[in-house]
């Protein structure tokens, strides 16, 4: 049963690292500038369903796209690993159009909090990841984005108050310690994908 619960919580964290829910609340907030915060709100509740929507499509559909274009378990480990350590590099060296890249204006619609914000490329490619490495802990990992995204999801609802406390610099600390953690992630992931491969 330890297992089941680490099993979950080691894939809830590395979720949640890819969403970044932290790094996101300076766009998230810039996204949303002009905007009523009731409105906000509502908006913010909509991307977070569709997220999630999409989240769970990639995570049970994932396997089978992935058996669809007879892809191997170690190619799936590599493009996982160098995605992982892309999204690392980029929230230790930020950059100012922010991780995901400069964001189309006016009222989100999906783009940009559903996708990438939350449903980034590097969080579906990981669900696939998973679910080809191990179909048979499917129910867990389906807790796992459940937890992920519900954090994700109360960071995201409590931006402004985060944002006041922690203010930029806390907000980029924080991000560059979520960066290394990715990086170390990436490292072993690749380590694992070699071996296999050679």
């Amino acid at each position: 049963m330890n297992d089941l619960g680490g099993s979950i919580w080691s894939a809830a964290v590395l979720l949640f690292f890819l969403m970044d829910p932290l790094g996101n609340i300076p766009v998230l907030l810039s996204v949303l500038k002009g905007i009523a915060p009731k409105r906000q709100r509502v908006i913010i509740i909509r991307e977070l369903l569709i997220a999630l929507a999409i989240l769970l499509i990639f995570l049970f559909a994932g396997e089978s796209l992935l058996s669809f274009l007879h892809i191997k378990q170690e190619s799936v480990t590599i493009a996982g690993g160098i995605i992982l350590l892309i999204i690392g590099l980029r929230l230790i060296f930020p950059r100012s159009e922010g991780v995901m890249g400069k964001q189309p204006s006016g009222e989100p619609f999906v783009v940009p909090i559903a996708i990438p914000m939350i449903a980034g490329p590097s969080v579906l490619a990981m669900l696939m990841l998973m679910t080809k490495n191990e179909p048979e802990q499917i129910t867990n990992w389906f807790f796992a984005v459940l937890t992920a995204w519900g954090l994700s999801a109360i960071l995201l609802l409590t931006a402004p108050f985060i944002y006041k406390i922690l203010k930029e610099r806390g907000l980029a600390a924080i991000e560059r310690l979520m960066g290394m953690l990715l990086v170390m992630m990436a490292v072993q992931m690749l380590s694992n994908g070699f071996k296999v491969l050679f």
